[in-house]
């Protein structure tokens, strides 16, 4: 019996405007029947797009969405532990795509080398940016 081959999961990061307009921009990434993940970077700003998705197709099994937040910080510096812990969770059952929102892109380039190193090289496949304007 040989063990099935694990294909990485597509990830897309998304960066710049603000909190709605990232959150906006992933809902409309969103494929239907595709199992979603979407870690968040920062509070929301009271205009909740995912989380009322994530509550309206997470009941049915052709289309659920994971919706994970992280506190504020940077996710390069600060947030790195964090974020890594809630990577390593999430993967251990992969979704279908998985999306960070980043609520300040300065260290972006820091981040998308760690997540291209190992052992996120073999788990993940960075996609375009989505950029917000």
């Amino acid at each position: 019996m040989t063990a099935a081959v694990r294909r990485p999961t597509p990830l897309t990061l998304v960066n710049g405007g603000r909190a709605a307009g990232r959150e906006a921009a992933i809902a409309q990434a969103l494929r239907p029947q595709q199992a979603s993940a979407v870690i968040l970077e920062g509070l929301a700003d009271g205009n909740a797009i995912l989380a009322d998705l994530a509550e309206q197709v997470s009941p049915s099994p052709s289309f659920p969405l994971q919706l994970l937040r992280i506190a504020p910080g940077c996710l390069c510096c600060s947030g790195n532990l964090v974020l890594r812990v809630t990577l390593n969770r999430l993967l251990r059952h992969p979704p279908a795509h998985l999306f960070i929102s980043l609520a300040d892109a300065t260290h972006i380039e820091q981040l998308r080398t760690w997540l291209t190193a190992s052992p996120y090289d073999a788990l993940l496949a960075l996609q375009a940016d989505i950029v917000v304007a």
